[in-house]
């Protein structure tokens, strides 16, 4: 329950949706950058062909390794400050990008993806932050619009790559990375005027041990569906662009497939909280699930430039209603003092086992081609639809039983 002291202005709640929703474009177009730009640098630097999804996977893993450190920082000192925090990483990001570009180091451009995971990882927190202060029906809502920010990002990062791929000859996607650099500190000046509660004693205390809230079969509903989505649009994205080279598609499909991926991955968060609202995050999160392994299906279906475009389409919309339905049921799972331990410890565990797929993509792709990437998809997605019905049917049959 939320204390109506506890509530921002609603000229306040406005405006910090507004400026995280910018936040949140301008941090995406970064993370759209490292996913078009990085299995092919990869490729590019790589000692062995094998390793060439290497920085994705080691952007994943700054995700992970990060989510649980920018929780204390919040938790501490409060949000904003882990928010500026993260746009340093961002920059940092960029600049060491462009650096192992030119001198041609993969080791210190799987540097620079680390450091773009940590940015990863905070701005993926500016979805609960746009809950903080606002009455609990309006939280999901609250939520989505922020994510909603992230169809800028579709459209902005593809063509950022396209525009400044060639403009530092000969060194290919440098101006990007430097570009890329810009817009994270723009996004640092957009969130300067962020109005958040600092926190509370409470808070700070942290309230009930986290073992007592991760038994609750919504929580586990939660983490599973969560981790699944997120892990399986990493999973196919990170592959996608090299498969799409490695079928003699051109870069600039693969930036216009991955620009329609990103739109479709944050376009439907306009109405995605009032789906919520309305059938319970539950169904949402399973219909996301549902249009995941359809997308897996599309990409079965052929190598042409349109199946990997309807593939990566689908895979967006999917990872919407499965990753925001699964943190619409984090926001029931939390007392208002807890929130930033249980959120962080839930997108540590999705990031860590995202890391997992990443990891293994780009193994499964070269050794044994892109259909087997899709094929290997479907377990996982089994495997979370069933636990998220058991959760949820022993949530429904507490509830009922008092």
């Amino acid at each position: 329950m939320t204390d109506a002291a506890s509530l921002l202005p609603e000229h306040v709640q406005q405006g910090n949706i507004a400026r995280l929703a910018i936040a949140q474009a301008l941090a995406g177009a970064n993370s759209v950058v490292v996913y078009a730009t990085g299995s092919i640098v990869g490729n590019t630097l790589a000692p062995t062909p094998m390793l060439a999804t290497l920085p994705i996977s080691i952007f994943v893993v700054g995700m992970a390794a990060c989510t649980l450190p920018v929780g204390v920082v919040a938790r501490r000192y409060g949000r904003r400050t882990a928010f500026l925090s993260g746009t340093g990483a961002g920059v940092l990001t960029g600049l060491l990008a462009m650096l192992a570009v030119m001198i041609g180091s993969f080791w210190l451009f799987c540097l620079a993806t680390f450091f773009g995971g940590v940015y990863a990882a905070v701005v993926l927190s500016f979805r609960f932050a746009a809950a903080d202060g606002v009455e609990p029906r309006r939280r999901a809502r609250a939520l989505s619009l922020v994510m909603a920010g992230g169809v800028a990002a579709g459209i902005v990062g593809p063509q950022l790559v396209t525009w400044t791929m060639d403009l530092w000859p000969p060194y290919l996607f440098a101006a990007t990375f430097l570009v890329q650099a810009a817009v994270a500190a723009l996004s640092a000046l957009i969130l300067l005027g962020v109005q958040l509660p600092m926190p509370t004693e409470r808070e700070m205390a942290g309230g009930r041990p986290l073992a007592v809230i991760a038994r609750q079969p919504r929580f586990i509903a939660a983490v599973i569906c969560g981790a699944v989505s997120y892990m399986l649009m990493n999973f196919l994205m990170t592959a996608a662009p090299l498969a799409m080279y490695m079928c003699g598609h051109s870069q600039q499909s693969a930036n216009l497939g991955l620009q329609w991926h990103v739109i479709a991955m944050y376009a439907p968060s306009f109405f995605t909280g009032s789906l919520i609202a309305r059938f319970g995050a539950g169904r949402v999160a399973t219909a996301g699930l549902a249009l995941t392994g359809l997308s897996a299906a599309v990409g079965l279906a052929g190598i042409d430039v349109m199946h990997f475009w309807w593939a990566l389409i689908l895979l967006g919309v999917g990872w919407n209603f499965g990753f925001l339905g699964a943190s619409a049921l984090v926001l029931e799972c939390h007392r208002p003092e807890e929130k930033t331990r249980v959120q962080s410890l839930n997108d540590f565990i999705v990031f860590g086992l995202m890391a997992i797929g990443s990891f293994s993509s780009g193994g499964l792709l070269a050794a044994y081609g892109w259909d087997t990437v899709l094929w290997v998809s479907f377990a996982p997605l089994a495997l979370s639809v069933v636990a998220l019905a058991l959760a949820m049917r022993r949530t429904t049959r507490d509830a009922a039983g008092g």
